[in-house]
């Protein structure tokens, strides 16, 4: 069985130098201790020890929505979720947590690698040489923490910092993911984001009863494999509705 965690991940700005604002001079999947956590090693206590326990004496949540796909819908005016289909990584009381899955940045993963000092395994010598894995481009997951990187894959591969959501899925946070698909002995599926997308407890719910998302059980492979322009028909076709029969006015899933 799968063992998840019981909150999400701590997502604090302290953890980032704010000042910063070029991938070229700033490294997004460093690691760095909050203040948060620095304080609760040294008081000898487990930081997330307190909302374990709350959350062990909840009833589980009525919808969860943890592998989930949220698929905008047209009503959703917000420019940085229109048109967009996120995939939750975690829900429980707490909130969720996921990425966007097709909203690229103009960067690609060479060029990440290139940023965080990664040196590339396989040398290509021309542009169309290089192994595809290396040509993504990197997604813009959501509009918390832009400077982190955050990187979905395949498992079993076991990293630093990593949340495992199915036994086919994973996301991590901490840079030796990107090291090992670098050394081209990574996980074969990936996809690398920077930022996520998060909610507050409740406020995701609120925002399926305003008809702001459809929802519907993740594909992996649509994660992974289908062009970035298609996700969002191919995440619409598993509830067997075409984008124009979509309407700001339908209910939900």
């Amino acid at each position: 069985m799968i063992k998840r965690r019981n909150s999400p991940f701590s997502l604090s700005a302290e953890d980032f130098d704010e000042s910063v604002d070029s991938f070229g001079t700033f490294d997004p999947f460093r690691s760095s201790k909050s203040r948060r956590q620095t304080a609760a090693a040294e008081s000898g206590k487990d930081e997330a020890g307190d909302d374990d326990a709350g959350e062990e004496t909840r009833p589980p949540l009525e919808l969860d929505l943890t592998n989930h796909f949220l698929i905008a819908m047209p009503s959703m005016l917000d420019p940085i979720f229109g048109g967009t289909v996120v995939y939750l990584c975690e829900h429980n009381h707490n909130g969720a947590l996921g990425v966007v899955i097709n909203k690229p940045t103009d960067m690609t993963m060479d060029v990440l690698f290139d940023r965080i000092n990664l040196k590339l395994e396989i040398k290509p010598d021309t542009p169309d040489a290089m192994p595809e894995v290396y040509r993504r481009p990197v997604m813009f997951g959501g509009p918390v923490q832009v400077e982190r990187g955050f990187v979905l894959h395949s498992s079993p591969d076991k990293f630093s910092s990593t949340l495992q959501v199915t036994d086919d899925v994973a996301l991590t946070t901490s840079k030796d993911v990107l090291e090992a698909v670098a050394h081209g002995n990574g996980p074969e599926r990936v996809l690398v984001s920077l930022g996520c997308s998060g909610w507050s407890a409740g406020q995701l719910e609120d925002e399926l009863g305003r008809n702001g998302w459809l929802t519907v059980k993740a594909d992996p492979t649509i994660i992974f494999e289908m062009p970035v322009a298609e996700r969002f028909t191919a995440a619409l076709a598993l509830l067997g509705i075409d984008p124009v029969m979509l309407s700001g006015d339908a209910g939900r899933a």
